[in-house]
């Protein structure tokens, strides 16, 4: 049985922008290209270009060299083959991939015939119901491109172990997973896909967070970046807590939350059972992101420093203002017997769990969980009612045509 996690358990961003600013966001202007490589000179060695400390560990083949032992394994700054994924020295990664495959899911396994005959209901849902269906599907289809680029151009460059790789590998498919869910959701209720898609450069509530996230990913998809200095270390844990901790610990929750609220009260249902497993993942991601933060932290104290640890407070402190004002914009009057200040207590009930995960004192005294129904989510067995729900012309390995 699998055991789910409970989510419950330097670098300055930009100033947010005002309340009513529409923003412009282009990814392009984070990262100077690559320049184009020089031809590799004949006869050449591999090793003179694939330093010690590239992408691979592997600076050349060299027969008769010994085998990796479990000690040459680290986080970060690991100067091995990064091909041989055995010995595992980090187990708890490799579960980690294992449970994320046994959790395996596709958006088209669930019916959303319901959600859409509400849908077109002239009463089925109120204005403010409706907006909060539109706001959190156009963040979570930004967001989870956004998490799954900087994996993939980023930090999977960085982190220098191969079973925590493998993890990275898995979770860039789930976040693509994701994007294709919001996708499904938007194509089966007719939606305008460019207002959705496009939310985050139209929409101040939605355009603030992901422009938040946005330049902790500037100096890690530089190519010419390169952990092994305390500096740019320090830049790799920044952005990992960022991401991690923040984007999908604390960023994710409000909507999580009002959606998952909508499919309690019988509203949204395959809508809100695509969200229940989009969580569930998110929930493991944040938990072995969290792993391999206390695991460098065990390998590299000397980065932990003081000064370091005020500015994770206060990135973590900003984050909990932003998605609290998010929760507000989202839902001026209240709805669904959910309002903004309840979802200002829940963000600090978060962000104390997320600073004891990482090691930082509690920031909001006192604060509790006004909902605690959300634990209840992780619950949910793949097998709950897919044979039951399942849209009848979908298949997994049937779709394949072996001829």
């Amino acid at each position: 049985m699998l055991n789910w996690d409970d989510p419950l358990a330097g670098l300055t961003p930009r100033s947010n922008p005002p309340a009513n600013t529409a923003l412009t966001l282009d990814l392009e202007t984070f990262v100077e290209p690559a320049p184009t490589p020089e031809p590799l000179a004949t006869g050449a060695r591999l090793d003179s270009i694939v330093p010690a400390t590239g992408a691979t560990g592997l600076e050349n083949i060299e027969m008769g060299a010994r085998r990796i032992q479990v000690d040459d394994k680290r986080i970060i700054n690991c100067r091995a083959d990064l091909n041989q994924l055995v010995p595992f020295k980090y187990q708890w990664a490799w579960q980690k991939y294992l449970d994320a495959c046994a959790n395996h899911w596709m958006p088209q396994e669930i019916n959303m015939n319901a959600d859409i005959a509400l849908w077109k209901s002239a009463d089925g849902l109120t204005p403010d119901e409706r907006i909060i269906i539109k706001r959190n599907l156009g963040f979570f289809s930004t967001a989870d491109s956004l998490v799954a680029n900087n994996l993939v151009l980023a930090v999977y460059r960085h982190i220098t172990n191969p079973e925590c790789r493998q993890y990275l590998l898995r979770q860039a498919f789930e976040e693509a997973l994701h994007t294709h869910a919001y996708q499904y959701v938007v194509e089966s209720l007719g939606l305008d896909e460019g207002e959705v898609f496009n939310m985050y450069r139209e929409v101040p509530a939605v355009a603030r967070k992901a422009e938040w996230a946005l330049p902790f990913t500037q100096y890690l998809a530089d190519p010419y970046f390169k952990t092994g200095t305390p500096e740019n270390d320090q830049k790799l844990l920044r952005e990992l807590i960022a991401f991690y901790v923040i984007f999908e610990g604390i960023f994710f929750y409000v909507g999580f939350t009002q959606i998952l609220s909508m499919g309690r009260r019988n509203k949204m249902t395959g809508t809100a059972e695509q969200f229940q497993y989009i969580m569930r993942d998110e929930s493991m991601h944040m938990n072995f992101g969290i792993d391999v933060i206390n695991q460098i932290k065990v390998e590299n104290p000397h980065l932990w420093t003081d000064g370091f640890k005020v500015e994770m407070v206060q990135m973590i402190r900003e984050a909990v203002d932003i998605e609290t004002q998010y929760a507000y914009d989202t839902m001026p009057r209240g709805i669904l017997g959910l309002n903004a200040p309840m979802f200002k207590e829940y963000l600090q009930f978060i962000a104390n769990r997320r600073c004891a995960q990482i090691g930082l004192p509690e920031q909001y005294p006192g604060a509790s969980n006004p909902f605690p129904w959300m634990s209840e989510v992780l619950d949910l067995k793949k097998e709950k009612n897919f044979f039951e729900t399942r849209v009848t012309e979908y298949q997994t390995g049937g779709t394949l045509s072996w001829d």
